[in-house]
């Protein structure tokens, strides 16, 4: 029996390339669901054409009181979550899972939805279901990075990484999300204590390989709750920037006027920036980053640095967030079996799974190199 996957927001910008990989995997029944008839149609039937499969829409909100009747009624099995953005939302779409007795997962890199899932471990216990949050590069991705080279060290201390990406825009959700904290405190942590930022501002140069010198700033993700815990990391940041410097200079701008009080309300300027982001696309030379700095100590007991950097060209980068569900899909179709259960997706995916998911080695580099600092 086919696994009947439903893909919410199907015909969004992280929810369509789910979809696309979904649509030619064996073995998976794809649905998709969305508010607007028009779009939902025109999706389904470009979906179908696409990989000649039979694909569902179900024309609703998903936040709605149908929403769990009507995963009873199509059969689903798993549901995908991609309809953000996560910042303030609920958790009505995975109570409506847990209701109909249906396993989740979503692409949130929300900090505080993420950490808010365990709310509901519970009641998903006691459903038999499992909820998965953050299937995203953070926490999935940076996780399994980190969680490969573990054994190498005896103490990890410090954990620094972030995202560049390209020039390419995302969907405007996605911006209004990532801009939902600018000007706002960021707990980041230093030397064990809470250290207070600012989001969208701290500006700093970043030299990547392939990329150039980057400008990233402070970006709120769940890893400044997860890694503290997970590997006992005393100071963690994280950062992250668009491939032109200009973006990171308009980014930090809103930030300061959030700030000081000129601006109440970020989302109207959200969408002005993703407008004119699109004007700049074009300048834009489509590579973009996730990195991720560790240091400790090693077993030995000698200090021990490590720098892992995945790297998309051509403008993949979108790829990678949205395919960690689509890995979590293929362990399914494996055989495997995850725990019932909310929790964040830390560890759920290894690095070989997610690449392999992706499936696009052309686009795609994985670069780990070791380092001893002097003492």
């Amino acid at each position: 029996m086919a696994l009947r996957v439903l893909v919410v927001g199907g015909y969004g910008n992280f929810g369509s390339i789910v979809c696309r990989y979904l649509i030619h995997t064996p073995g998976v029944h794809l649905l998709i669901s969305g508010r607007d008839p028009h779009k939902l149609a025109a999706k389904v039937q470009a979906l179908q054409a696409e990989g000649g499969q039979p694909c569902e829409g179900w024309c609703g909100d998903a936040m709605g009181p149908q929403w769990a009747p009507a995963l009873k009624a199509l059969k689903v099995h798993w549901v995908i979550h991609t309809g953000g953005p996560f910042q303030g939302q609920s958790y009505a779409v995975a109570r409506g899972c847990i209701e109909a007795g249906v396993n989740y997962c979503d692409l949130a890199d929300c900090r505080q939805f993420v950490r808010g899932i365990g709310t509901l471990d519970e009641a998903a216990r006691a459903a038999g279901v499992t909820l998965l949050s953050g299937c995203s590069s953070v926490p999935t991705l940076s996780a399994a990075m980190i969680d490969e080279h573990r054994e190498r060290f005896s103490r990890i201390e410090r954990i620094e990484h972030g995202i560049s990406s390209s020039a390419k825009m995302p969907g405007l959700s996605t911006i209004q999300g990532v801009l939902a904290y600018a000007g706002k405190p960021i707990l980041q942590l230093k030397d064990g204590r809470p250290h207070p930022v600012i989001g969208w501002q701290g500006l700093t140069l970043r030299k990547l390989p392939r990329l150039g010198t980057r400008l990233v700033a402070n970006v709120d993700v769940p890893d400044l709750d997860l890694f503290a815990e997970r590997y006992g990391a005393h100071t963690l940041s994280f950062q992250a920037g668009a491939g032109l410097k200009i973006a990171g200079l308009a980014n930090a701008l809103l930030a300061q006027a959030v700030k000081l009080g000129l601006v109440r309300d970020p989302a109207p300027w959200a969408a002005r920036l993703h407008r004119c982001g699109t004007w700049f696309e074009r300048f834009g030379d489509g590579l973009s980053a996730l990195y991720i700095d560790v240091h400790g100590l090693g077993q030995d007991g000698q200090p021990l640095s490590m720098s892992v950097q995945l790297t998309a060209t051509h403008d993949h980068g979108p790829e990678i967030p949205s395919c960690a569900a689509v890995a979590v899909v293929h362990k399914l179709l494996a055989g495997h079996v995850p725990a019932p259960g909310a929790r964040s997706s830390a560890g759920e995916v290894s690095v070989e799974e997610y690449l392999r998911a992706i499936d696009d080695p052309d686009h795609l580099q994985l670069q780990v190199s070791f380092s001893r600092p002097p003492v």
